[in-house]
């Protein structure tokens, strides 16, 4: 197929002449859309639970594993019906039911591609100022040129649609692992273990993995059966769920791991680190290497970007919305510079926000995962698939028995969560006293993992009694 042609395919079910690959193939765009150096970060702020050296590594890898091997899951959905992840979600909430998840799953995706294009704008600023020192005084013009820079090619990369994807994905992933071992060579002087002791009970641990899955695979699941679906229908399953959590969770995992040894080694750069990854860690490097280290940064922002906007794009259409994929993505690309603009001009309390972004998309799409799980793992107990004949508008509009468990468990959810962001704490720990709140069960924001084991019970319990119609509504 070639590469440089604009996908067609929107929502529909993509015909079989036109599937190809290996289920090894998804490798490639999950683990280069995971192998940033943010990642870096991601292990300093497990370590901020209060864990040591191994209960940070334990619970940031059984974290990232568990909630990669739910994307993995759903790209399973994708390989048997040719069908994007939240299109399919219209089997267990109806065509106007779906609407609900499927728009957290929309500003989730873009809220996403505006922190990554964000972060690609400020290393590429950053670097450009320390190798050329001269231009600090024209820091906001090299921002805004770098952040122009950043948006275009995820734009460019994202109309294109899948074939381009999986290429740019295989070869940035081949460039990232070369440049971040060099990295990581050179920063293993400041690696360690020596200052860092578990301070937190199990409630920290279990926090550890919750914040784990939130950080990386439950940002994920909408999507996971975006890049499968091009597989043939013969793909077996194990296969497409293996490659899909190899690629997702491994790499990743490297990263947290140094992030993780940096913080024993080194705390006051790991402090810096956990606000500017990708300064602070560029401030410890030699100048010949900041051109790689650029290129490392950047470059693994983009990749998740570029994932994030082709999804966004298949969400909106979910949505109802009556435009083709690429124009789609267009619309996107314009929510995504317009959003870029305020967290790099206007916004002054990025971290805050973005981890209470974190943990209330984490609460809904785990909820809604379960569910979706539920649903195809009873399609597959009864021998049965996605009939593509009611891949189309006209179906029953709800199917309330899915809404209902995704309303309830995302609230209990939301109730047992906290934010450090006063705009957004009183709107979630509503079920926590003050005490619960400030204590290890607060710090865990547990309320993510009851969101997941409830909905999927509840949908579960509520089906066995009152079967939904077997009814899954597509259309384009």
């Amino acid at each position: 197929m070639d590469t440089m042609a604009v996908e067609q395919n929107g929502i529909n079910a993509v015909p079989e002449r036109e599937r190809h690959g290996r289920p090894r193939d998804l490798f490639w765009p999950w683990a280069g859309s995971n192998l940033s150096l943010f990642g870096v970060a991601f292990g300093v702020y497990v370590v901020g639970l209060g864990l040591g050296v191994v209960p940070a590594i334990v619970t940031g890898a059984v974290g990232y594993a568990l909630s990669f091997l739910l994307v993995g899951l759903v790209a399973i959905a994708g390989t048997r019906s040719g069908v994007p992840t939240m299109t399919l979600g219209r089997a267990p909430f109806g065509y106007q039911g779906n609407k609900l998840p499927t728009l957290f799953s929309y500003v989730s995706n873009v809220g996403w591609e505006i922190v990554l294009v964000t972060l690609a704008a400020q290393s590429g600023a950053e670097i450009i100022q320390r190798l050329v020192p001269a231009w600090g005084a024209a820091s906001t013009p090299i921002t805004a040129v770098c952040f122009a820079v950043a948006a275009a090619v995820v734009i460019a990369v994202g109309v294109y649609g899948h074939q381009l994807i999986m290429v740019v994905q295989r070869y940035l992933t081949y460039a990232f692992i070369v440049l971040t071992v060099v990295y990581m060579v050179l920063m293993v002087p400041r690696l360690g273990t020596g200052s860092l002791e578990t301070t937190s009970g199990a409630g920290g641990w279990v926090g550890g993995v919750i914040f784990a899955m939130t950080l990386l695979g439950l940002g994920w699941v909408n999507c996971g059966a975006d890049y499968s679906r091009y597989l043939p229908t013969r793909s077996r399953a194990r296969s497409v769920a293996l490659w899909t959590t190899l690629g997702g969770a491994l790499p990743p995992l490297v990263l947290l791991v140094f992030g993780v040894l940096l913080a024993g080694g080194d705390p006051t750069l790991a402090g810096q680190a956990g606000a500017n990854p990708v300064a602070a860690l560029a401030g410890a490097l030699p100048t010949w290497f900041l051109v790689p280290y650029l290129l490392t940064a950047v470059g693994g922002f983009l990749a998740g970007a570029i994932m994030d906007i082709y999804s966004s794009g298949l969400s909106m259409l979910a949505l109802g919305v009556p435009i083709r994929r690429h124009y789609a993505v267009l619309v996107d690309g314009l929510l995504m510079v317009l959003g870029g603009y305020y967290l790099l001009f206007v916004s002054t309390s990025f971290l805050a926000t973005f981890q209470a972004f974190l943990a209330i998309v984490g609460v809904v799409m785990a909820a809604w995962v379960a569910i979706f799980l539920v649903d195809m793992w009873r399609l597959r107990a009864g021998g049965r698939g996605y009939d593509e004949r009611l891949l189309r508008a006209g179906a029953p509009a709800l199917n309330w028995q899915g809404v209902v468990s995704l309303v309830v468990a995302s609230a209990a959810g939301l109730g047992l969560i906290t934010s450090a962001d006063p705009n957004i704490a009183g709107l979630v720990g509503f079920l926590m006293s003050d005490e619960l709140k400030s204590g290890t069960f607060g710090t865990a924001n547990i309320g993510v993992a009851i969101a997941l084991v409830l909905a999927g019970l509840l949908y579960f319990a509520i089906t066995a009694v009152a079967r939904p119609r077997r009814v899954v509504t597509v259309g384009d």
